[in-house]
């Protein structure tokens, strides 16, 4: 049995027929060619595959693509293009907030909801929002950096 579904990802609407314990991660990967999205663990601990579902971080691992039906979903393809990077992807170049790359995406989508939704008065506040994301080779400093970085550019200073 497989079900229709109909999902905007990046401001693009897609249909597909899928079937019903189709992951969103695979859905994202497989079916729709978008392969920024990392599957790591597989079990929603490393944040990997980490991307934007109405606005809400969301581990695309746990998550089943039936339930994304009618909603808009925002993937690292989304947010800026390599001509014209968004600011935390900016901000992610400019302070090495990056070694393999593997983490990168569940990173920046992480960083995205982080941005939108809380102050980051500190790095503790930033470390602790990324603490559901695994990085095995920066040490989190630089995406520390990159995140403050953002942060303020957000709160229109410079630092």
């Amino acid at each position: 049995m497989k079900m229709d579904i109909a999902v905007t990802v990046n401001g693009r609407r897609y249909q597909a027929s899928i079937e019903p314990r189709l992951l969103l991660s695979d859905f994202l990967r497989d079916v729709i060619g978008l392969t920024g999205t990392h599957v790591g663990c597989e079990h929603g601990v490393c944040g990997a595959c980490t991307i934007l579902v109405n606005g809400d971080s969301v581990r695309s691992c746990l998550t089943l693509a039936v339930r994304a039906d009618g909603m808009d979903v925002v993937t690292v393809e989304g947010l800026g293009t390599p001509d014209q990077l968004n600011v935390l992807q900016s901000e992610f170049r400019e302070k090495h907030g990056l070694q393999c790359g593997f983490c990168t995406p569940g990173m920046l989508m992480t960083g995205m909801d982080l941005l939108k939704k809380y102050p980051l008065a500190s790095d503790e506040e930033i470390r602790e929002g990324l603490s559901g994301n695994l990085c095995r080779c920066t040490g989190y400093q630089n995406i520390v950096a990159a995140i403050r970085s953002a942060v303020a550019l957000r709160n229109g200073s410079t630092s």
